[in-house]
């Protein structure tokens, strides 16, 4: 059966007739694909947070920049440019999620690190007054909302506070304190063979096994492989034990080690490469560890891989005040504490 075609001009809605008018058909509105791509640009910005901020690649925050009209974005650091981004984001009273692991100064409040546990200009800025009532300690890992500078601030401030190292309030209170904690002999192997093409993790398990809260070294010459036995370890780890946070601290390395440390582990990766200042290597070494403790003592299990402790401990050495004595290769008997003190917070609780 063949269907009869309307007339021309009648396959709309067709015109009434009213009180001797004809009202016209309503405009369908016209579809503007710059208009639209600009509103999905906003609804994007508008979404993004720091953590989200930071994941993006560097072509991506210029598209952003482009779209709020940032003029000077090719000469702003990674770090400047996302706090640039976030000023003009939040408006005059807008809120915007954060998340950062707390370092607490001497004088009693204290910055969010958000940018590879480095003072940067992304950083939240944290009172001394909430720090005393959510009890928190150098090395949490806070969420929550951070408003934007008032008139006279530098920095993001912390607003809300929503979780501690991924826990409520009332459960991130309820810890045991690092030091307070028992130490024992290591009693649950930790299978690091996960597949029959590795022999390295493999020959680990058969010839040095290893335990939770055991500690490990790797004592090697130059370019012998052991940052791939490191790779291999943690990739290991990723796959036997997925409950596991795996932490990799990459010491007075060079950039492209770390670019792909960062594409090969999941799990979190810190640097301070070889074009750093030695009290950088400290730093974050230090707030890397106490951010470990803080996890451990919520009970959780803990791997950090530090390429290299020969190299952190050389970093301690420039640092640490002379005490007069020297040892062999140059250092000083004070500039061993540390690194000691590193290697000897593994343990099994």
């Amino acid at each position: 059966m063949m269907a009869g075609r309307q007339p021309r001009g009648q396959d709309n809605i067709p015109a009434e007739k009213t009180d001797g008018e004809i009202q016209k058909p309503e405009k369908v509105p016209e579809k503007n694909p710059e208009k639209n791509g600009d509103k999905s640009n906003e609804k994007l910005i508008a979404s993004l947070d720091i953590p989200a901020l930071q994941r993006l690649k560097i072509s991506e925050l210029y598209a952003i920049a482009k779209e709020l009209k940032i003029e000077e974005m090719t000469t702003l650091e990674k770090s400047d440019l996302i706090y640039k981004i976030m000023q003009l984001k939040t408006g005059d009273e807008g809120a915007v999620a954060c998340e950062g692991v707390l370092e607490r100064l001497p004088d009693g409040y204290g910055f969010l690190r958000v940018n590879n546990y480095l003072p940067s200009s992304e950083d939240i800025y944290v009172s001394s007054a909430q720090i005393r009532r959510f009890s928190l300690l150098t090395g949490d890992r806070v969420s929550g909302l951070a408003r934007k500078p008032k008139e006279g601030e530098k920095y993001f401030s912390l607003a809300r506070v929503d979780e501690i190292n991924g826990l409520t309030l009332e459960a991130a209170r309820k810890r045991t304190f690092f030091s307070n904690l028992v130490p024992i002999f290591p009693d649950q192997k930790m299978n690091l063979e996960a597949s029959p093409q590795n022999i390295t993790t493999r020959l680990i398990d058969m010839v040095a096994p290893i335990g939770f809260g055991q500690r490990a070294m790797i004592v090697s010459p130059p370019k012998a492989g052991k940052t791939s036995i490191l790779k291999d370890i943690a990739k290991s780890i990723e796959i036997n034990h997925p409950e596991v946070i795996i932490k990799v601290l990459l010491v007075d390395e060079r950039p492209e080690e770390v670019t792909d440390m960062r594409r090969f582990v999941k799990g979190e990766v810190v640097s301070s490469t070889f074009d750093e200042p030695p009290e950088q290597h400290v730093k974050v070494s230090e707030l890397l560890l106490e951010s470990a403790k803080r996890l451990v003592e919520h009970g959780k299990d803990v791997v950090i891989l530090l390429d290299s402790i020969t190299r952190l401990a050389r970093a301690h050495n420039i640092v640490v005040a002379p005490s007069g004595r020297t040892l062999s290769g140059g250092l000083d008997p004070a500039s061993l504490h540390k690194p000691k003190r590193f290697f000897g917070a593994a343990r099994n609780i």
